[in-house]
């Protein structure tokens, strides 16, 4: 399967979240798309637009940029069941609007900085 960009999906997720459970903190990509389709029960969705409750079998797309920024919630009593897609790159940036995290991803590395902790090119340099 081909994501929107033109890029093999080779990564998948099946999710099951119980009641109340928040699959991810709401974020957004900087290089990877992502797909969610709910298999079970309807979570509920939170995106730029808003809050909206999906059902099984829709398909959202989250495209790279802050357009795409999400996060999935189960508001049922009943646990729910997602797939997700993402079209996986070697390197990732991903930022959290709300607590004003960024998380920087590539090969052994995983670290998430607060967005403000900038710092001038040559800082500490000889």
């Amino acid at each position: 399967m081909r994501s929107t960009t033109g890029k093999e999906r080779n990564d998948e997720r099946d999710r099951t979240g119980p009641p109340g459970q928040k699959t991810f903190p709401y974020h957004w990509h900087q290089v990877e798309e992502e797909w969610l389709i709910v298999l079970r029960d309807g979570p509920t969705l939170r995106d730029p637009s808003g809050e909206r409750k999906l059902a099984p079998g829709d398909c959202v797309v989250f495209e790279p940029g802050p357009e795409g920024a999400h996060q999935v919630r189960n508001d049922t009593g009943e646990p729910v069941r997602l797939l997700m897609l993402s079209a996986e790159s070697e390197a990732e940036i991903a930022f959290y609007p709300d607590s004003g995290k960024v998380g920087v991803f590539g090969k052994d590395l995983r670290k998430f900085l607060r967005e403000d902790a900038e710092v001038d090119y040559f800082e500490g340099e000889g």
